[in-house]
Formats: C-alpha cells, sequence, structure tokens
C-alpha cells in the first residue's frame, strides 16, 4: 500500500524543464553524471520533435513544445515500487504546478524487457485508480521495444509508442478532453497515424528513430 508522496528524493533524479537543471537529491553528483542525465533529456526532446510534432502524430503536443510547458524528469533506478513511488510524487508535483502542463518521467534503467513494462503499466494505472487519479491525469507508456497487440515487432504502427528509453507520460485529463473537442476529425487520430507510419516504412523509421542519439553516439 502507498502513501501519497513526502517531497524528498527516492534516489537521484534530475528535472528539466524550461533548459534548468534541478537536482532532487541531499547529495550533489558530479558534472559529468549531470551532463549524461541532460543527454537523456535531451535525446527525448527530438525523439519528440521527430516522431511525435514533425509526425504530427498528436497533433495537441506541438503547441506545448513551443510553450515549454513539459517537464522532464530522469529517475534511475529499475526497481518498479521505487518507480511507483517516483510516479505519484510526479503527479503530485503536477497536480501543484498549473504552469506544467505535461510530465514525462524517464527511466534509463528501467525495465529493458517490454514484456515486463507493460505489465508494470497495469500496476502503474492501479496506483492512478488507489490515489483517486483516475479522471484528472492519464498515464501512457512508450519503450524502445513497444509492439501493439496483434502486431510484428517490425510493424511501422509500433512507432506511435516506440521511444528511446522506457518512460511514463503523464496528461492532464481535462487538456486531452479539450484537445480533442476543438480537433477536427480527433477520433480518426489512430487511424491517420497509422496511415502515415505504413507510408513512411520500417527502415525510414527506424533510421529516424536512431537520429535521435545521432549527437551523442561515439565517432
Amino acid at each position: 500500500m502507498f502513501s501519497k508522496p513526502a517531497h524528498h528524493a527516492l534516489r537521484y533524479r534530475i528535472a528539466l524543464r524550461h533548459s534548468t537543471i534541478s537536482v532532487a537529491s541531499p547529495h550533489c553528483r558530479c558534472h559529468q553524471e549531470l551532463a549524461n542525465i541532460e543527454t537523456i533529456v535531451n535525446i527525448t526532446r527530438r525523439w519528440i520533435n521527430a516522431f511525435v510534432v514533425d509526425l504530427n502524430l498528436c497533433p495537441f503536443a506541438r503547441r506545448e513544445v513551443m510553450r515549454n510547458s513539459i517537464r522532464f524528469t530522469v529517475f534511475e533506478d529499475s526497481e518498479p515500487t521505487n518507480i511507483l513511488h517516483a510516479l505519484s510524487e510526479e503527479i503530485t508535483l503536477l497536480h501543484n504546478s498549473q504552469d506544467i502542463e505535461t510530465s514525462f518521467l524517464i527511466l534509463p534503467a528501467g525495465m529493458p524487457d517490454f514484456r515486463d513494462f507493460n505489465d508494470f503499466l497495469d500496476t502503474a494505472q492501479s496506483l492512478i485508480e488507489l490515489f483517486d487519479w483516475e479522471g484528472i491525469y492519464q498515464l501512457v507508456g512508450f519503450h524502445p521495444l513497444y509492439q501493439f497487440a496483434d502486431t510484428e515487432p517490425d510493424d511501422p504502427e509500433n512507432y506511435t509508442n516506440r521511444s528511446p528509453f522506457p518512460m511514463l507520460h503523464i496528461l492532464r485529463e481535462s487538456s486531452v478532453s479539450d484537445a480533442v473537442a476543438t480537433t477536427h476529425d480527433a477520433a480518426l487520430i489512430p487511424q491517420r497515424n497509422i496511415a502515415t507510419l505504413d507510408r513512411l516504412g520500417t527502415i525510414a523509421l527506424k533510421a529516424r528513430w536512431r537520429s535521435c542519439f545521432a549527437e551523442h553516439q561515439a565517432t
């Protein structure tokens, strides 16, 4: 059973927003480690731009990118219980900070096996229900090996949720509802996304996905 979180760090974590770094840890770590965390966030930003914005997979995302209203938090722990605590802290922070529209909890060390991650999503959703956040916040999972039911691993449509790192995206339900209400044919977005990705094809999508890491790969 989880209690609502106090405002303390479970383990070293760093949040980036408006290009500002704040370390949620009782001990400062070396500049190299801070740089590594910032690299993870920069790769994630490039993925959002390359897929979510440039391919228009989510018509609502561009505005939040332009407004710098997206929070990025990197949590360097692979223990599912600790990740759940980090998730509850992140949602509580979002609840108390109306200037943050949405948040990505990035898990570079968490659950490399997609099946484990997919099972964990059910547990994370139970946390939403436990704290009576259902209908207030919505949780979406992204993973490097994301695979929808009834698809093959290389099917293009999997790239709608195939991210550089395992991550949990926390959205405000009210904002999603408002965006859907003001978007023409919002119900057709999934079908349009599949058509867009099928048109590009797996080879091009793999190249686009790998390009998110390009600036940080060894030469």
